[in-house]
């Protein structure tokens, strides 16, 4: 009998066909848990369509959807129709024409999907997975301020500036990192650092590889950590410029 992987996603940003490149290249099953870490739009022309494909996913498998600072912006829109000069300028823009030209402006299962979406979901095992990352000492639980779920960075920087050889057991050790095994994120991407596969820093996993820009979309088995990688993702919109 085939073991059921677990698979996390990177950010996506419209970029539908590396998604689709993905699915060939892991070959995704229907057995298969799948784990969205945000970002699903905004960036590359297909940010309705990647929409869809994932809300048709969801109907044949497990699927688990976190929310990211995009999908904010773009639930907010769809729901509310509103809109701000930061979101358009960070690929809000495609995100709308998209829509509007795919006539997903009026699906309702698209406003359910943002509606939806997790703030962030704990994994047996103490394994934690949300979009950006999480100020509290005490747990991502506890945290008082929903917008660091969508945008903190401060997370990801810690885990980064760490000294390699710090014991979990040190009184040195960041306390918010002590409440789980392993921590996966996506928001900053690996290519920032000039990586394009995914990062392990203390017991953080950035899975964004730079798929809105000029890197790659990535899943990874959280498992046996074996990850799978689309083309850059501007070789599959050659005529687009992406969120660059």
């Amino acid at each position: 009998m085939k073991q059921k992987r677990t698979l996390v996603f990177g950010d996506i940003h419209g970029g539908l066909r590396a998604l689709q490149q993905l699915f060939e290249r892991a070959k995704i099953t229907i057995d298969d848990r799948l784990i969205f870490l945000g970002d699903y739009v905004d960036g590359w022309n297909e940010s309705a369509e990647t929409v869809q494909f994932l809300i048709k996913t969801a109907e044949n498998q497990e699927c688990i959807f976190i929310k990211g600072n995009h999908d904010l912006w773009c639930g907010r829109w769809l729901e509310l129709g509103a809109s701000n000069p930061v979101w358009e300028e960070h690929g809000g823009k495609s995100t709308k024409e998209s829509y509007l030209k795919t006539g997903y402006i009026i699906n309702e299962n698209h406003k359910v999907f943002f509606q939806n979406l997790k703030n962030y979901y704990i994994h047996k095992n103490s394994k934690l997975f949300l979009h950006a990352g999480f100020t509290s000492i005490h747990g991502v639980e506890k945290e008082q301020n929903e917008s660091d779920y969508y945008f903190d960075r401060t997370l990801w920087e810690t885990a980064v500036a760490m000294d390699k050889h710090l014991k979990k057991t040190s009184e040195l050790y960041p306390k918010r990192l002590k409440h789980y095994n392993e921590i996966y994120i996506g928001h900053t991407p690996t290519i920032n650092y000039g990586i394009d596969t995914p990062m392990n820093k203390a017991n953080v996993w950035n899975i964004d590889t730079g798929a809105a820009f000029m890197g790659k979309l990535t899943c990874l088995d959280i498992e046996t950590k074996e990850f799978w990688q689309s083309d850059v993702v501007q070789t599959l919109y050659p005529n687009e410029k992406g969120r660059n």
